[in-house]
């Protein structure tokens, strides 16, 4: 597995390295030993399946409070999702950017976010399925959330016409302007190029 820096701290994007033949290919997309030579978890505690009917479809920002906070490895099994990852960790120096990186079942591309952040995506094709591993098992009474469209945080998401956005998700809150210290400014933001 290649890991990259994703320009937040503590997140990374995560290449396997497919070894391949007449048959196919083979890439190993979790190793505890590697992982912890990252710094990061060397276990799983639950994993999840997203199905997304429509293109548009855009899910989150979700995360978990402490003592519940959870370490999540994201990756696209079918079609195509714009996946966005926030820093919610106030003493970071990375605090409320963001970066998106385009995962899909053909570049076979992961992303892992420590615990403190935000995670949401927007499916790019109709017919799209995520896959999640998270470090902690699910909690209702820690799962928090902020606006997808917070302008606090700024995020530009590519689909604009026919979003499709849970009632939940469309009543969550923005972050107060007076945590980031400038009322209404976007934070450091930009998709990330790999």
């Amino acid at each position: 597995m290649i890991f990259r820096d994703m320009g937040l701290e503590g997140a990374f994007v995560i290449d396997p390295e497919r070894i391949e033949d007449e048959r196919g290919y083979f890439a190993r997309c979790w190793c505890a030993r590697d992982f912890a030579d990252h710094g990061l978890p060397g276990g799983f505690a639950q994993c999840n399946v997203s199905f997304n009917r429509r293109r548009g479809t855009l899910r989150g920002l979700h995360y978990q409070v402490h003592p519940f906070s959870e370490a999540k490895l994201v990756r696209c099994t079918r079609g195509a999702i714009f996946d966005v990852a926030v820093d919610l960790r106030p003493g970071s120096p990375t605090y409320l950017q963001w970066r998106a990186v385009e995962l899909s079942e053909k570049n076979g591309r992961m992303t892992l976010l420590p615990e403190g952040f935000a995670h949401g995506f927007q499916s790019l094709r109709d017919e799209t399925e995520v896959f999640y591993q998270m470090s902690r098992p699910y909690v209702p009474e820690a799962a928090r959330g902020v606006h997808f469209d917070d302008p606090a945080i700024g995020i530009r998401w590519p689909i604009r016409k026919g979003l499709v956005v849970s009632p939940r998700d469309r009543a969550l809150p923005c972050i107060a302007p007076d945590r980031k210290g400038r009322a209404g400014a976007p934070a450091h933001a930009s998709p990330l190029a790999i």
